[in-house]
Formats: structure tokens, sequence, C-alpha cells
């Protein structure tokens, strides 16, 4: 799906081992860490186990950190 297909509407994914499934179409997700938008053909970071997007590795390692998820961390 290219950034037109899905007009200017926010896109429902299911979020899958190294695929996602769109279930409603959209041209953009909204990261769950830093609210930015992010483009479908552009999104390449999500957690499965949290169903949500992320716009880079950076906010993908905050919301492991938030999550509690990285090793020899305490919860």
């Amino acid at each position: 799906m290219n950034r037109f297909e899905g007009g200017s509407r926010e896109a429902k994914i299911r979020y899958l081992d190294a695929d996602f499934q769109i279930l409603s179409p959209g041209s953009y997700v909204t990261c769950a860490i830093t609210g930015q938008p992010i483009m479908i053909d552009e999104l390449k970071y999500w957690s499965v186990a949290r169903q949500e997007p992320y716009v880079d590795a950076t906010a993908s390692l905050e919301a492991e950190k938030r999550a509690g998820a990285l090793p020899n961390q305490k919860r």
C-alpha cells in the first residue's frame, strides 16, 4: 500500500512477527512513544506483545524500558 491508497486517515494494524496485517486502511499509524505519525510504507519498528508501532529504534528501546522488558531490568 502506498501513501495515497489509504487517504489521510490512521490505519488500524495487527502487528505480527516480521510483518503486519492492515485491518483498516489508512496512510499512517501513530508512534506509541512520540506521538509522531509514521507512514505505512516507512513502518519498521513495532511490538507484537504490546501491539504498538514506533517511529524508530530509539522509541522502540524506550518502550522496552517502560515495559520493564530489558534483561537485568528490575520491574
